[in-house]
């Protein structure tokens, strides 16, 4: 697989989403899989695949949207594009969990039939759904990515560079000030300013994400 950088992670269309019901527009199906395929990699790797396994997830995830986009009409009132990604991506996983369990069943591996077990348990427990909460999670990390890749564009190399110290790394303001040569104000501006920025850019992908 390709690794997409975060700024690839950009905001389903409708226009994509329209283009993905031609099967032979290799193009949209192309810039569809850079988009999601990290997303979905990770979420079937946190729900206990092996990276193998985790592959096997996102192509079959890609097919079944293949399979079903003819049919798809974007409709808000019926819920986002997002989420019906994540059900079919929620079904591919089990369906692989599904097929190790029964494996592991043949070869009479009981540690690894409880393992798989629980964790299709979990997976579909309306309280616990862990699929739900690692997509959630993976889909916010991935869209403050973005963002931060798109402000970095955004602002002078000097001041990412204080927001980053600062914000991100944690870098106590009394190395900052002495490695920068900056005043604790001129450092609190700075990092205003970049925070600002990432804070507009995260609605504004957010805004758009699944084409709403």
């Amino acid at each position: 697989m390709t690794a997409t950088t975060p700024h690839e992670l950009l905001p389903t269309r409708r226009s994509l989403l329209s283009r993905l019901k031609d099967w032979d527009n290799q193009d949209s199906w192309r810039e569809f899989f850079n988009i999601y395929w990290h997303l979905i990699y990770s979420v079937a790797r946190k729900a206990g695949l092996d990276e193998t396994e985790a592959q096997d997830a996102v192509q079959d995830t890609i097919t079944s949207v293949a399979k079903e986009m003819k049919g798809f009409r974007y409709d808000k009132s019926k819920g986002t594009f997002k989420g019906w990604l994540k059900v079919i991506t929620k079904r591919r996983v089990a369906d692989i969990l599904r097929r190790r369990y029964r494996a592991g069943a043949g070869l009479n591996v009981s540690a690894d039939q409880t393992a798989v077990q629980q964790r299709m348990a979990q997976m579909e427990s309306d309280d616990h759904d862990l699929v739900e909460q690692v997509w959630d999670a993976e889909w916010k990390r991935e869209l403050l990515a973005a963002a931060l890749s798109r402000v970095k564009a955004r602002v002078s190399p000097a001041q990412y560079q204080i927001f980053e110290l600062h914000e991100l790394k944690e870098c106590p303001m009394a190395e900052m000030m002495e490695a920068l040569k900056m005043s604790r104000i001129a450092i609190f501006v700075a990092c205003h300013r970049v925070r600002r920025l990432l804070k507009e850019e995260v609605k504004r992908l957010e805004s758009r994400f699944t084409g709403e």
